[in-house]
């Protein structure tokens, strides 16, 4: 696909189809995939892009018994007129990614947000942490961002006329966004354990390869990096294998150390990674693509030796 002009670019950006600004929500007609749509900052996600308006989010997990008809229901409620699919599979498959694109692709006509907030944590310690730990942590956290940026543009890149569903807008130019919801473990160590850290640090890999891949396709790639997240997790019931969370408990440091190490004195919350989604996810962030939002309360900035956990 050739790169617009300066003249084409400014159109396309202006139209009304694409606008941010546009008064039924800046996402209204998108149809996007979330992957890890269960987990708390996944479910988040979900809520935001359908506020905004999307048309249908299918909403992914791993396992075929995640509540996805709760999650429709609750989102629902809310925003009626955004069609969420509950859909199971496996997020480092080649070929259930590929089946996921053609249902999309099937029903909608058209693909416009991808994003993979599928993390998973693992041990804490390198004494903890098994070879087959290692991969597990590298297939949520960096494969499946790889499988979206290599799979996800060429459906993106197809335009379709308005089509017969709520919230149905024409799509006339290619567009797509693909978010990768990592952590600050993509850039420094010491958070949790070494194979979060090290698949954190492949994540926003594909998201920096990501930009000359993406090069005259209209498809942008980002980055947010979680710090602290409240997910709201009873340390009794969590699992210190970390094989089934995806941020490392905020309730895990006291309300002082909060205080004393990030800079807005809390833990983030769940829907407040969201709203970084559905900024990126929109023609607000049309000029944004390779970067790294770190959302930590400032946390780093402040003082970059402290590690969250």
């Amino acid at each position: 696909m050739t790169a617009l002009n300066g003249t084409e670019d400014r159109e396309r950006l202006d139209s009304e189809h694409f606008s941010p600004y546009r008064a039924d929500g800046k996402l209204y007609g998108f149809v996007c995939v979330v992957t890890g749509a269960t987990q708390p900052v996944g479910k988040a996600i979900v809520t935001e892009l359908a506020a905004h308006g999307a048309a249908c989010i299918y909403a992914c997990s791993s396992t075929p018994d995640e509540p996805y008809a709760q999650l429709a229901d609750e989102v629902n409620k809310m925003h009626p007129n955004t069609k969420v699919i509950g859909y199971p599979y496996k997020i480092s498959s080649e070929e259930d990614t590929l089946g996921l694109i053609d249902d999309v692709l099937n029903s909608w006509g058209r693909l416009d947000v991808w994003v993979t907030s599928s993390g998973l944590l693992g041990p804490p310690s390198i004494a903890d942490t098994s070879p087959a730990d290692l991969r597990m942590c590298f297939e949520a956290n960096s494969m499946a961002p790889f499988f979206a940026l290599k799979y996800a543009p060429p459906a993106m890149a197809k335009t379709t006329p308005k089509g017969n569903y709520a919230n149905a807008a024409p799509k006339d130019q290619a567009y797509g966004s693909i978010i990768v919801v990592g952590s600050v473990a993509s850039t420094y160590g010491g958070c949790w354990g070494p194979c979060f850290t090290m698949s954190s640090h492949a994540a926003l890999g594909v998201v920096r390869a990501g930009v000359a891949v993406l090069k005259g396709t209209g498809v942008r790639i980002n980055c947010i990096s979680p710090g602290q997240i409240d997910v709201g997790v009873d340390l009794k019931g969590f699992d210190m294998r970390g094989l089934n969370s995806q941020l490392p408990p905020s309730s895990l440091q006291s309300e002082s150390a909060q205080k004393s190490h990030i800079g807005l004195e809390r833990a983030g919350l769940p829907q407040e990674i969201g709203r970084v989604a559905g900024f990126l996810a929109s023609g607000f962030s049309s000029y944004i693509t390779g970067a790294n939002l770190v959302v930590d309360g400032g946390a780093s900035v402040m003082n970059p030796l402290t590690v969250p956990i």
